[in-house]
């Protein structure tokens, strides 16, 4: 259940990257991967962050894991600051707040068994027993749906599929104890066939444990399907954001129309033209600290004049549901 206090907030962050020139004689410029992220994330739901490759979403899991540090704004759990926390606090952190990445071969050692690898963060972060540690990691394993448990917990990464190694990798989640988990695209290098037992298992976690989930996706129907909340990004904007039901039955922001447009739909009949204009400055968008206007704006299909001059403020056309677009 969905509660009134944020357990984890990002509050107008800005992450400018410094790109060019190898030694002091090369001239440096500035890249915004992200400007002026604001959302909330509350105990026992999944916010969905979805756009296109380069847009921005993977930097909001790495800023909040703290590979790096925002320019301006900050990140908070449990009301703290997460780049400014103490080391006590930092390890509860790291306890409470964990990542799920896009290839779960790479996540796991290949030198350890599955039960090394749940084994290891229990000792590091609760006072268990042997035999309440080998209880807890038989539990998890049976919660993804690793049966029978000491079968596969015996195993070594190479010994699993896909899918069963991401299921391992959130079953060592589990046994952190983390209470939010920022899953970078945690199906994209799965099949197709096995991609939705994932998700299913991600929406269990959510409503028997109350965890609470960022899930990272260029995939809409997936958000929609796993997703409570959903926000829209392009060039490290948010345009579009809100109800996932809302935002996906009734888009506003023409990129958020042009993402349902191009997302497959078994239901569609003929051919789709989809709404974009396409020249030679509109293929890349590249936004510094000095852009200004819509960066939206060169791909547009309804763009104006004044679109180069001002990028709107937030503004809500419908319940739980708000976007950033002088159109609307």
């Amino acid at each position: 259940m969905i509660k009134d206090k944020p357990i984890f907030s990002v509050k107008n962050v800005c992450i400018d990257f410094k790109v060019g020139g190898k030694n002091i004689l090369s001239k440096r410029s500035v890249l915004r991967a992200l400007n002026d992220i604001t959302f909330d994330l509350y105990k026992g739901e999944t916010l969905a962050i979805v756009g296109e490759s380069g847009c921005g979403k993977s930097t909001i899991c790495r800023t909040a894991m703290r590979f790096h540090s925002p320019t301006q704004g900050e990140m908070t759990f449990e009301g703290k600051n997460i780049h400014k926390l103490k080391k006590d606090e930092l390890k509860n952190y790291r306890q409470k707040a964990q990542m799920v990445f896009q290839d779960p071969f790479s996540s796991l050692n290949p030198l350890h068994s599955i039960y090394y690898h749940l084994e290891r963060p229990m000792k590091l972060y609760h006072n268990f027993s042997k035999t309440e540690r080998i209880e807890k990691m038989n539990e998890y394993l049976e919660l993804v749906g690793l049966v029978p448990a000491k079968e596969q917990g015996e195993k070594y990464p190479h010994e699993l599929s896909g899918g069963q190694r991401q299921r391992a990798y959130l079953a060592r989640v589990l046994s952190v104890g983390a209470d939010i988990v920022f899953a970078d695209e945690p199906t994209s290098m799965l099949d197709v066939s096995i991609r939705l037992g994932i998700l299913n298992m991600m929406n269990d976690l959510k409503h028997k444990l109350g965890k609470s989930f960022i899930y990272i996706t260029h995939d809409i129907a997936t958000a929609r399907y796993v997703s409570d909340r959903i926000i829209v990004l392009y060039a490290g904007h948010m345009v579009e954001w809100g109800d996932v039901n809302k935002v996906i039955i009734n888009p506003r922001h023409p990129y958020t129309k042009l993402l349902i447009a191009a997302a497959a739909d078994p239901e569609r009949e003929g051919k789709v033209e989809l709404p974009i204009v396409r020249n030679q400055e509109s293929e890349v968008t590249v936004w510094t600290p000095d852009s200004k206007g819509c960066p939206f704006r060169l791909r547009c299909p309804v763009a104006k004049s004044e679109c180069a001059e001002e990028f709107v403020n937030a503004k809500q056309v419908s319940e739980n549901q708000f976007i950033r677009c002088i159109h609307d």
